[in-house]
Protein backbone atom coordinates (compact mmCIF):
# COMPACT_ATOMS: atom_id res chain seq x y z
CA UNK A 1 0.00 0.00 0.00
CA UNK A 2 1.49 3.38 -0.96
CA UNK A 3 2.11 6.22 1.42
CA UNK A 4 -1.02 8.38 1.66
CA UNK A 5 -0.34 12.09 2.25
CA UNK A 6 -3.10 14.44 3.36
CA UNK A 7 -4.83 16.56 0.69
CA UNK A 8 -2.69 19.54 -0.19
CA UNK A 9 -3.75 22.52 -2.32
CA UNK A 10 -0.15 23.28 -3.26
CA UNK A 11 0.28 19.79 -4.67
CA UNK A 12 -2.94 20.18 -6.65
CA UNK A 13 -1.67 23.44 -8.14
CA UNK A 14 1.59 21.68 -9.03
CA UNK A 15 -0.37 19.02 -10.94
CA UNK A 16 -2.36 21.70 -12.76
CA UNK A 17 0.76 23.65 -13.71
CA UNK A 18 2.39 20.46 -14.97
CA UNK A 19 -0.63 19.85 -17.18
CA UNK A 20 -0.52 23.41 -18.47
CA UNK A 21 3.20 23.03 -19.20
CA UNK A 22 2.63 19.85 -21.20
CA UNK A 23 -0.20 21.47 -23.10
CA UNK A 24 2.10 24.37 -23.97
CA UNK A 25 5.00 22.08 -24.89
CA UNK A 26 2.89 20.15 -27.42
CA UNK A 27 0.92 23.24 -28.51
CA UNK A 28 -2.34 21.39 -27.88
CA UNK A 29 -5.35 23.46 -28.96
CA UNK A 30 -8.33 23.23 -26.61
CA UNK A 31 -11.51 24.49 -28.27
CA UNK A 32 -14.38 24.92 -25.83
CA UNK A 33 -18.03 25.95 -26.02
CA UNK A 34 -20.65 26.28 -23.33
CA UNK A 35 -18.19 27.60 -20.76
CA UNK A 36 -20.87 30.01 -19.56
CA UNK A 37 -22.44 26.98 -17.88
CA UNK A 38 -19.37 26.52 -15.65
CA UNK A 39 -19.30 27.95 -12.12
CA UNK A 40 -18.40 31.65 -11.89
CA UNK A 41 -14.78 32.72 -11.73
CA UNK A 42 -13.12 32.64 -8.34
CA UNK A 43 -10.27 34.74 -6.94
CA UNK A 44 -7.48 35.53 -9.41
CA UNK A 45 -4.73 36.03 -6.88
CA UNK A 46 -3.30 32.54 -7.29
CA UNK A 47 -5.33 31.05 -4.44
CA UNK A 48 -7.20 27.96 -5.54
CA UNK A 49 -10.84 27.55 -4.64
CA UNK A 50 -11.45 24.08 -3.25
CA UNK A 51 -14.56 24.78 -1.18
CA UNK A 52 -17.29 27.33 -1.77
CA UNK A 53 -20.21 26.49 0.57
CA UNK A 54 -23.48 25.99 -1.24
CA UNK A 55 -22.00 25.96 -4.75
CA UNK A 56 -20.95 22.35 -5.24
CA UNK A 57 -21.63 20.48 -8.47
CA UNK A 58 -21.21 17.07 -10.07
CA UNK A 59 -19.32 17.17 -13.37
CA UNK A 60 -20.45 14.26 -15.57
CA UNK A 61 -17.58 13.74 -18.04
CA UNK A 62 -17.49 11.49 -21.11
CA UNK A 63 -14.78 8.85 -21.10
CA UNK A 64 -13.19 7.92 -24.43
CA UNK A 65 -9.55 8.21 -23.38
CA UNK A 66 -7.18 8.43 -20.45
CA UNK A 67 -6.69 12.20 -20.64
CA UNK A 68 -10.35 13.30 -20.59
CA UNK A 69 -10.03 14.05 -16.88
CA UNK A 70 -7.15 16.46 -17.51
CA UNK A 71 -9.11 18.41 -20.12
CA UNK A 72 -12.06 18.88 -17.75
CA UNK A 73 -9.79 19.71 -14.84
CA UNK A 74 -7.76 22.34 -16.71
CA UNK A 75 -10.88 23.94 -18.17
CA UNK A 76 -12.44 24.41 -14.74
CA UNK A 77 -9.15 25.73 -13.38
CA UNK A 78 -8.88 28.26 -16.20
CA UNK A 79 -12.51 29.35 -15.81
CA UNK A 80 -12.89 29.46 -12.03
CA UNK A 81 -9.50 28.70 -10.42
CA UNK A 82 -11.37 25.84 -8.77
CA UNK A 83 -10.28 22.32 -7.94
CA UNK A 84 -12.05 19.33 -9.41
CA UNK A 85 -12.07 16.14 -7.37
CA UNK A 86 -12.58 12.78 -9.10
CA UNK A 87 -14.01 9.43 -8.12
CA UNK A 88 -10.93 7.18 -8.45
CA UNK A 89 -10.92 3.40 -8.47
CA UNK A 90 -9.09 1.62 -5.66
CA UNK A 91 -6.67 0.10 -8.16
CA UNK A 92 -5.21 3.52 -8.94
CA UNK A 93 -5.11 4.48 -5.27
CA UNK A 94 -3.11 1.34 -4.50
CA UNK A 95 -0.50 2.05 -7.16
CA UNK A 96 2.91 2.89 -5.68
CA UNK A 97 3.29 6.02 -7.83
CA UNK A 98 -0.28 7.20 -8.48
CA UNK A 99 -1.57 6.42 -4.97
CA UNK A 100 0.16 9.30 -3.15
CA UNK A 101 -0.91 11.72 -5.90
CA UNK A 102 -4.53 10.57 -5.56
CA UNK A 103 -4.43 11.16 -1.81
CA UNK A 104 -2.65 14.52 -2.03
CA UNK A 105 -5.19 15.73 -4.61
CA UNK A 106 -8.13 14.92 -2.34
CA UNK A 107 -9.89 12.58 -4.75
CA UNK A 108 -12.57 10.12 -3.58
CA UNK A 109 -11.47 6.47 -3.75
CA UNK A 110 -14.05 3.87 -4.79
CA UNK A 111 -13.26 0.50 -3.20
CA UNK A 112 -13.11 -2.84 -4.96
CA UNK A 113 -16.30 -4.11 -3.31
CA UNK A 114 -17.70 -1.77 -0.67
CA UNK A 115 -18.50 1.48 -2.47
CA UNK A 116 -21.06 2.91 -0.06
CA UNK A 117 -18.34 4.75 1.85
CA UNK A 118 -17.13 6.49 -1.30
CA UNK A 119 -20.69 7.49 -2.18
CA UNK A 120 -21.23 9.02 1.27
CA UNK A 121 -17.88 10.82 1.13
CA UNK A 122 -18.73 12.22 -2.29
CA UNK A 123 -22.12 13.53 -1.11
CA UNK A 124 -20.45 15.14 1.91
CA UNK A 125 -17.92 16.91 -0.34
CA UNK A 126 -20.69 18.16 -2.59
CA UNK A 127 -22.68 19.49 0.35
CA UNK A 128 -19.53 21.28 1.52
CA UNK A 129 -19.40 23.09 -1.83
CA UNK A 130 -16.77 21.06 -3.65
CA UNK A 131 -16.77 20.16 -7.34
CA UNK A 132 -16.73 16.43 -8.00
CA UNK A 133 -16.15 14.76 -11.38
CA UNK A 134 -17.70 11.43 -12.32
CA UNK A 135 -17.30 9.27 -15.41
CA UNK A 136 -20.89 7.96 -15.53
CA UNK A 137 -19.98 5.44 -18.24
CA UNK A 138 -17.74 3.75 -15.64
CA UNK A 139 -15.10 2.84 -18.20
CA UNK A 140 -13.53 3.89 -21.48
CA UNK A 141 -15.90 3.58 -24.44
CA UNK A 142 -14.01 1.92 -27.29
CA UNK A 143 -16.80 2.76 -29.76
CA UNK A 144 -16.23 6.48 -29.08
CA UNK A 145 -19.92 6.92 -28.50
CA UNK A 146 -21.34 7.47 -25.03
CA UNK A 147 -22.05 4.15 -23.31
CA UNK A 148 -25.01 3.49 -21.05
CA UNK A 149 -24.44 5.46 -17.86
CA UNK A 150 -24.77 4.50 -14.22
CA UNK A 151 -27.08 6.42 -11.93
CA UNK A 152 -24.51 7.53 -9.35
CA UNK A 153 -24.00 11.04 -10.72
CA UNK A 154 -27.71 11.84 -10.70
CA UNK A 155 -28.33 10.28 -7.29
CA UNK A 156 -25.40 12.03 -5.63
CA UNK A 157 -26.43 15.39 -7.07
CA UNK A 158 -30.06 14.92 -6.01
CA UNK A 159 -29.11 13.87 -2.49
CA UNK A 160 -26.61 16.71 -2.04
CA UNK A 161 -28.88 19.32 -3.62
CA UNK A 162 -26.37 20.34 -6.30
CA UNK A 163 -26.56 20.36 -10.12
CA UNK A 164 -24.99 18.02 -12.64
CA UNK A 165 -22.89 19.75 -15.32
CA UNK A 166 -22.48 17.61 -18.47
CA UNK A 167 -19.01 17.79 -20.04
CA UNK A 168 -18.37 16.18 -23.43
CA UNK A 169 -14.72 15.76 -24.46
CA UNK A 170 -13.69 14.87 -28.01
CA UNK A 171 -10.20 14.45 -29.41
CA UNK A 172 -8.30 13.73 -26.21
CA UNK A 173 -8.66 10.01 -26.98
CA UNK A 174 -6.43 10.55 -30.03
CA UNK A 175 -3.60 11.31 -27.60
CA UNK A 176 -3.96 8.33 -25.28
CA UNK A 177 -6.62 5.67 -25.00
CA UNK A 178 -7.07 1.95 -24.67
CA UNK A 179 -5.05 0.15 -27.34
CA UNK A 180 -3.41 3.35 -28.58
CA UNK A 181 -0.44 4.66 -26.64
CA UNK A 182 0.83 8.20 -26.48
CA UNK A 183 2.37 9.49 -29.70
CA UNK A 184 4.28 12.80 -29.68
CA UNK A 185 3.53 13.11 -33.40
CA UNK A 186 -0.24 12.89 -32.82
CA UNK A 187 -0.01 15.17 -29.80
CA UNK A 188 1.85 17.97 -31.61
CA UNK A 189 -0.63 20.81 -32.21
CA UNK A 190 -3.47 18.36 -31.64
CA UNK A 191 -6.96 19.84 -31.32
CA UNK A 192 -9.13 18.84 -28.37
CA UNK A 193 -12.78 19.83 -28.38
CA UNK A 194 -14.92 20.21 -25.25
CA UNK A 195 -18.56 21.18 -24.83
CA UNK A 196 -20.16 22.07 -21.50
CA UNK A 197 -23.90 21.60 -21.27
CA UNK A 198 -26.29 23.57 -19.09
CA UNK A 199 -26.50 22.60 -15.43
CA UNK A 200 -29.16 20.01 -14.62
CA UNK A 201 -31.04 20.20 -11.32
CA UNK A 202 -32.78 17.17 -9.80
CA UNK A 203 -35.39 16.86 -7.06
CA UNK A 204 -34.65 14.49 -4.17
CA UNK A 205 -37.28 12.05 -5.48
CA UNK A 206 -35.95 12.07 -9.05
CA UNK A 207 -36.38 8.96 -11.19
CA UNK A 208 -32.66 8.26 -11.36
CA UNK A 209 -32.91 5.74 -14.20
CA UNK A 210 -34.87 8.10 -16.47
CA UNK A 211 -32.73 11.11 -15.57
CA UNK A 212 -29.55 9.14 -16.26
CA UNK A 213 -30.82 8.04 -19.67
CA UNK A 214 -31.51 11.70 -20.45
CA UNK A 215 -28.03 12.65 -19.20
CA UNK A 216 -26.51 10.07 -21.53
CA UNK A 217 -28.36 11.65 -24.47
CA UNK A 218 -27.15 15.12 -23.47
CA UNK A 219 -23.55 13.92 -23.27
CA UNK A 220 -23.83 12.29 -26.70
CA UNK A 221 -25.35 15.46 -28.12
CA UNK A 222 -22.31 17.32 -26.80
CA UNK A 223 -20.02 14.81 -28.53
CA UNK A 224 -21.95 15.26 -31.78
CA UNK A 225 -21.47 19.02 -31.52
CA UNK A 226 -17.75 18.57 -30.97
CA UNK A 227 -17.37 16.24 -33.95
CA UNK A 228 -19.38 18.55 -36.22
CA UNK A 229 -16.84 21.37 -36.00
CA UNK A 230 -13.69 19.42 -35.11
CA UNK A 231 -10.86 21.09 -37.06
CA UNK A 232 -9.08 17.85 -38.00
CA UNK A 233 -10.28 15.98 -41.09
CA UNK A 234 -10.09 12.23 -40.40
CA UNK A 235 -8.60 9.86 -42.91
CA UNK A 236 -10.73 6.99 -44.24
CA UNK A 237 -11.54 4.46 -41.51
CA UNK A 238 -9.63 6.49 -38.93
CA UNK A 239 -9.34 4.44 -35.75
CA UNK A 240 -10.38 7.40 -33.58
CA UNK A 241 -13.71 7.96 -35.35
CA UNK A 242 -16.92 6.07 -34.48
CA UNK A 243 -18.12 3.42 -36.90
CA UNK A 244 -21.41 5.15 -37.74
CA UNK A 245 -19.39 8.08 -39.14
CA UNK A 246 -17.16 5.86 -41.25
CA UNK A 247 -14.45 5.41 -38.65
CA UNK A 248 -12.55 2.31 -37.68
CA UNK A 249 -13.70 2.12 -34.04
CA UNK A 250 -15.78 -0.89 -32.97
CA UNK A 251 -19.50 -0.57 -33.47
CA UNK A 252 -21.60 -0.26 -30.35
CA UNK A 253 -22.60 -3.92 -30.68
CA UNK A 254 -18.95 -4.94 -31.01
CA UNK A 255 -18.04 -2.74 -28.05
CA UNK A 256 -20.60 -4.52 -25.88
CA UNK A 257 -19.10 -7.89 -26.78
CA UNK A 258 -15.60 -6.66 -25.96
CA UNK A 259 -16.79 -5.19 -22.66
CA UNK A 260 -18.54 -8.43 -21.73
CA UNK A 261 -15.38 -10.36 -22.51
CA UNK A 262 -13.32 -7.99 -20.35
CA UNK A 263 -15.76 -8.35 -17.47
CA UNK A 264 -15.63 -12.14 -17.73
CA UNK A 265 -11.84 -11.95 -17.54
CA UNK A 266 -12.02 -9.69 -14.50
CA UNK A 267 -10.61 -6.68 -16.34
CA UNK A 268 -13.62 -4.46 -15.62
CA UNK A 269 -15.55 -3.72 -12.51
CA UNK A 270 -18.86 -5.47 -12.27
CA UNK A 271 -22.19 -3.66 -12.42
CA UNK A 272 -22.84 -1.25 -9.58
CA UNK A 273 -25.10 1.69 -8.96
CA UNK A 274 -22.60 3.43 -6.73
Amino acid sequence: MPWRPAPNDRFYRLIVRTGLLLRWAFRIRVISTGTGHLPPAGPRNGVSRAVVPGTGAVFAVTHFGYLDFAVAELLLWKQARAQLRFLIHQGAADHWFAGPAVSASGHVVVGYTDRAGAYDEAVAKLRAGEYLAVFPEAGVSRSFTVRGCRTGAVRMAAEAGVPVIPVSVWGAHRLLTRGHGFSPRRAWRAPVRIHVGRALAYAPDVDAEAATASLRDILQDGIDRCIADFPLQPELRAWWMPAHLGGGAPTDAERKILDSDDEARGRRRGPSKK
